[in-house]
């Protein structure tokens, strides 16, 4: 059952790539929205929050050929881009861009709800002692946030594991350059004689879902130790 090929291993390795420079990509600009949307006062919040969750309830596939829109050749940043020597469509970093841009909205909820708990005096508390607006991020909001953080990039990093929609319009199917463990299920499930290779690839993807939220609790636990 657990018979992988070279090309399964290749497909494992990439979806873990991806997905890990995918959740390191959307962490700095989900921190800065999540703040932006509990300490801003900008009136333009609600468009603001519907914007960063619209990947939510789009079809992956719309936001991958959204994406494709954009940063193709002909695309309003992909023409840029391929001036420049850039090239992301149908390279792996298209796959990190597509998985990072769905990834972004449950990464951005979860420090949200992080943010929102900490305690109002504590900010006002550390202004009064003379601190900017960076001191207290610096000192006050990045370290109460650091459990959201860790729930924030599992989700993401959980997300981008199993991210198909977008990756497939965005990267393509290319074995061993940017098919993920997804697209390596596809691929069999629309082979004669494949099922072997596609159950095999859901029980490593499942066993690989299940450490990821395993490590995301225990990291939360000596996180909240070390508080007390």
């Amino acid at each position: 059952m657990f018979d992988l090929t070279p090309t399964d291993y290749q497909a494992l390795w990439l979806s873990a790539k991806v997905a890990s420079v995918a959740t390191l990509v959307a962490m700095p600009v989900g921190f800065a929205l999540a703040w932006l949307l509990v300490f801003s006062r900008l009136r333009f919040k609600p468009l603001l929050d519907g914007l960063i969750n619209l990947p939510l309830v789009l079809p992956p596939v719309v936001v991958g050929y959204l994406l494709l829109l954009l940063l193709g050749r002909q695309g309003a940043l992909g023409s840029l881009l391929y001036a420049l020597g850039i090239q992301l469509i149908f390279t792996w970093k298209g796959a990190v861009i597509a998985c990072a841009v769905i990834g972004l909205p449950l990464m951005v909820r979860a420090i949200r709800l992080g943010m929102e708990q900490i305690d109002p005096q504590l900010l006002h508390a550390s202004r009064t002692l003379g601190a900017g607006w960076f001191d207290c991020l610096r000192s006050v909001v990045l370290p109460l946030s650091v459990p959201a953080l860790i729930t924030g990039s599992t989700l993401c990093f959980a997300r981008s594991l199993g991210e198909f929609g977008a990756t497939i319009i965005l990267a393509g199917n290319i074995p061993g350059v940017t098919q993920t463990i997804p697209l390596a299920i596809y691929d069999y499930t629309n082979t004669p004689g494949g099922e072997a290779g596609a159950l095999s690839l859901c029980i490593v993807s499942i066993g690989l879902s299940y450490l990821v939220l395993l490590g995301n609790e225990l990291l939360l636990r000596r996180f909240r130790g070390k508080e007390r």
